[in-house]
């Protein structure tokens, strides 16, 4: 019988195995070498299988340790962070100036009427019941907030060159015969965009307002529709233009209903550039003065006046004051008046509704250092997410305050004071953000 090389050492193998050897051309017999590769090649195939096995249920245990370790909260990165739960989304507060007692009174205008608005304390008023009445030149905030809609300005951009057709040099000899604010313009003549809205809005030019309209969309007719269009989208419900100008005693509007114009238009930083400049110079008709009253008093950055004999004077103004820090612009509007010095008179009013309205605005504390906005939820325990800093709006009497938090879930171990987020306190116009921190270590 033929031993096993596996079993019995090699040292005892019967004499002559390894020099056994082929003979013929019979394929050959293995030698004694090559039987020991063999055996040796077997011997490491096991070795790796075993490792192989080790390494695999090594693994599968580190798996199952891991998701243990998930589970009870104390794994690493971002599938081990603790949940968070918002706990503040809204907060109503009462200002300083919520009793009546301690509001000033605003000076409404004996005859006429008149509105205010607050855009960023989202403190609205106006005089009395309203009604729509001719409006003059304030139906061009409408016209230069259309035209800067339509064909977008950027601050120090001059826009398209405009070529003035011969039916807007008609226009200006309508306007010079009927004794209609207006600036030269003359058949061939070129003006850029913002140098027709400076003689719109500066000069009250009523020419250069048809020849804006026919620009924009083809006819005035056209442009008209579009006007009332957007009056309708911004709320104007007791407006209805039939002109670009004002001119016409058809182009109606109320005091309030002027102040959601003047708004957006006021958003536009060209349009707030331009009803702040007192003159305006143009190619031919050179140096041109504003007619809109107070321009350049301290505080008072524009925006239209319009007068015309169905409408009497108006005003609608814009009036900048700093509260507890803050800039704040305060619109107000005055329709209707009467006098030798009308224009002035309306002017002085809106000043005096403006001053009153924003003597009413205060800083109000929304939420304290230390405020708890949010939970961070370890299974184990709570830990309170705190405002870093105060929070505080500008307000008139109550206000209703949206809060948004934005924090990110913190790591096991987290200590104590650690920012992870913001709270956004956000009321009409404003938002103002604060950190908000660690109320205590996370487990």
């Amino acid at each position: 019988m033929v031993r096993d090389p596996r079993v019995e050492p090699w040292g005892s193998q019967p004499a002559g195995w390894g020099s056994r050897v082929a003979t013929g051309p019979s394929r050959p017999v293995a030698t004694s070498d090559a039987r020991r590769r063999s055996s040796a090649s077997r011997r490491r195939a096991v070795r790796r299988r075993r490792r192989l096995l080790r390494t695999l249920a090594g693994l599968s245990l580190l798996g199952l340790l891991l998701a243990s370790l998930v589970g009870s909260g104390r794994g690493v990165g971002a599938s081990a962070r603790a949940k968070v739960r918002v706990t503040l989304a809204r907060v109503t507060v009462a200002g300083a100036a919520s009793g009546a007692a301690t509001l000033p009174k605003l000076p409404w205008p004996v005859t006429g009427q008149a509105a205010v608005d607050i855009p960023a304390v989202g403190f609205r008023a106006q005089s009395g019941t309203e009604r729509s009445v001719p409006v003059a030149s304030m139906t061009k905030i409408m016209t230069a907030y259309v035209v800067l809609r339509d064909h977008p300005l950027a601050l120090g951009e001059q826009g398209p060159r405009v070529t003035m057709t011969r039916a807007d040099a008609a226009q200006f000899g309508i306007d010079t015969v009927t004794d209609q604010a207006n600036v030269v313009l003359q058949a061939g003549e070129v003006l850029t965009e913002h140098q027709m809205l400076e003689a719109l809005l500066v000069h009250s030019a009523n020419d250069v307002a048809y020849a804006l309209a026919c620009w924009d969309a083809g006819s005035l007719g056209a442009f008209v529709a579009k006007m009332n269009a957007a009056a309708s989208a911004l709320g104007m419900r007791r407006t209805h233009f039939a002109d670009s100008s004002g001119f016409s005693a058809s182009s109606r509007s109320t005091a309030a209903d002027l102040l959601r114009v003047a708004a957006a238009a006021m958003a536009n930083p060209v349009f707030a550039q331009i009803v702040a400049m007192p003159s305006a110079r143009l190619p031919l008709a050179g140096t041109v003065e504003s007619y809109t009253p107070l321009v350049g008093t301290t505080g008072v950055v524009g925006v239209k006046s319009g007068f015309t004999g169905a409408a009497g004077g108006g005003d609608v103004l814009a009036y900048r004051v700093s509260v507890a820090g803050r800039t704040l612009l305060s619109l107000a509007a005055v329709t209707s008046q009467q006098g030798p010095t009308v224009l002035e008179v309306a002017g002085k009013d809106a000043l005096a509704i403006a001053r009153a309205a924003s003597a009413r605005v205060r800083a109000t504390l929304v939420a304290a250092k230390g405020t708890v906005v949010a939970e961070v939820e370890t299974g184990a325990r709570t830990v309170p997410v705190t405002t870093a800093a105060p929070a505080s709006v500008l307000a008139v009497g109550v206000a209703h305050v949206h809060v948004a938090v934005d924090v990110r879930a913190p790591r096991p171990g987290t200590e104590k004071g650690t920012v992870i987020g913001t709270a956004a306190f956000r009321f009409a116009d404003q938002r103002v953000s604060v950190p908000v921190q660690l109320a205590a270590n996370v487990p």
